[in-house]
C-alpha cells in the first residue's frame, strides 16, 4: 500500500513478497484504492480552489493538509473494504500467519543495488507505460483536432457521455477525461482544460485563479469537486498498472476485477453524494 503511493504499479510489484497466493492476489486487486503520485495534483488543486480557497491565510496550508489526509483515510478505508468484500466472496480463505525473519547481515552491495532498482523497476515501469502512451497521445491529438461539422470528435464524445457524467455529479467532459487519461492519471485536469477551451492541445496552466475561472464557467460547484475526487480516488488503475496487474496475476479475469471493483465503489460513492446533495438542495 505504501509503494502504491508512489506509483501503484510499483505497489503491485511489491506484492510478490507476499507468500501466500490469495492474500497476494487481495493486495494486488486492491492496490489502487490509494491515489497514486500522478492523481495527487487534482487532488490537491481540487482542495484547494473549491474547499480551502486561493487566498494566503495562517490556516489555508493546515487545511489543504486535513482535506487531502482525509481523502487519503478514505481510501485506506476503501482499501480495507474492499478487501474484506473480496475476502467473503470470489477469495474465500483462511487467512495466513505473517512471520518476519531476518536475513544475515551482510555488505551492501551498492552497484548490484542499482542496477536491479533500475531493471526491475524503473525500465519495467516505464516501458508498459510507453507501450500505451504512445497510441493514445496519438488518440488524444485525431479527437482534439479532427472535426465533423463545428464540432471536433472531443467535443461530440464528451456530449455523448454527458447524461451518464451527470448522473456521477460530474458532466461529460470530465468523464472523457478520465477515460482518456487511462495512459497516466496526471494528464486528466489537462484534458478537462483542453476541452473546455476547445483547444487542439494539451492545456497546462499554473495559475489556479485561472483554472477555477474556467472550471465554474463550466458549472462546476464544491460538489462536481467532490466527486471528481472521489472518482479519481476510485476508477479503473492506469494502463501502467492493468498490464502490471496482467503479468503479475497471469489472468485476463482477475485483471478485469481490478478495474471493475474500483470503478463500481467510485460510481456507487459519487452517485450517493450527487443524490445526497440533490436532496439538500446544494
Amino acid at each position: 500500500m505504501c509503494m502504491g503511493f508512489g506509483c501503484n504499479a510499483a505497489g503491485v510489484v511489491g506484492c510478490r513478497i507476499i507468500d501466500s497466493p490469495r492474500e497476494r492476489l487481495l493486495a494486488v486487486l486492491t492496490n489502487n484504492f490509494v491515489p497514486c503520485n500522478g492523481r495527487f495534483p487534482l487532488l490537491i488543486a481540487l482542495i484547494t480552489l473549491f474547499f480551502v480557497g486561493t487566498e494566503p491565510s495562517p490556516f489555508s496550508s493546515l487545511l489543504s493538509a486535513v482535506g487531502l489526509t482525509a481523502i487519503i483515510v478514505f481510501g485506506i478505508a476503501m482499501t480495507f473494504l474492499a478487501t474484506r468484500l473480496l475476502s467473503d466472496t470470489v477469495l474465500r480463505g483462511v487467512p495466513s500467519a505473517f512471520t518476519l525473519e531476518l536475513p544475515p547481515y551482510r555488505r551492501p552491495q551498492i552497484g548490484r543495488t542499482l542496477l536491479r532498482s533500475v531493471l526491475d523497476r524503473t525500465i519495467f515501469v516505464l516501458g508498459r507505460a510507453a507501450a500505451v502512451a504512445a497510441p493514445a497521445g496519438a488518440l488524444l491529438w485525431i479527437m482534439a483536432n479532427v472535426t465533423v461539422g463545428t464540432e471536433s470528435l472531443l467535443a461530440i464524445c464528451s456530449d455523448f457521455l454527458d447524461p451518464a457524467g451527470r448522473l456521477l455529479g460530474l458532466d461529460g467532459v470530465i468523464l472523457l477525461a478520465f477515460l482518456l487519461g487511462f495512459p497516466a492519471n496526471e494528464i486528466v485536469l489537462p484534458i478537462i482544460l483542453m476541452t473546455y477551451l476547445s483547444e487542439g492541445a494539451l492545456t497546462d496552466t499554473g495559475n489556479l485563479l485561472e483554472i477555477k475561472a474556467i472550471l465554474t464557467a463550466n458549472g462546476w460547484t464544491p460538489v462536481t469537486a467532490l466527486c471528481t475526487m472521489l472518482f479519481s480516488l476510485m476508477h479503473w488503475p492506469c494502463s501502467t498498472t492493468l498490464l502490471t496487474i496482467k503479468k503479475e496475476t497471469g489472468s485476463f479475469k482477475w485483471t478485469l476485477l481490478a478495474a471493475v471493483l474500483p470503478t463500481s465503489l467510485g460510481v456507487l460513492c459519487c452517485m450517493a453524494v450527487r443524490l445526497a446533495a440533490t436532496f439538500l438542495g446544494l
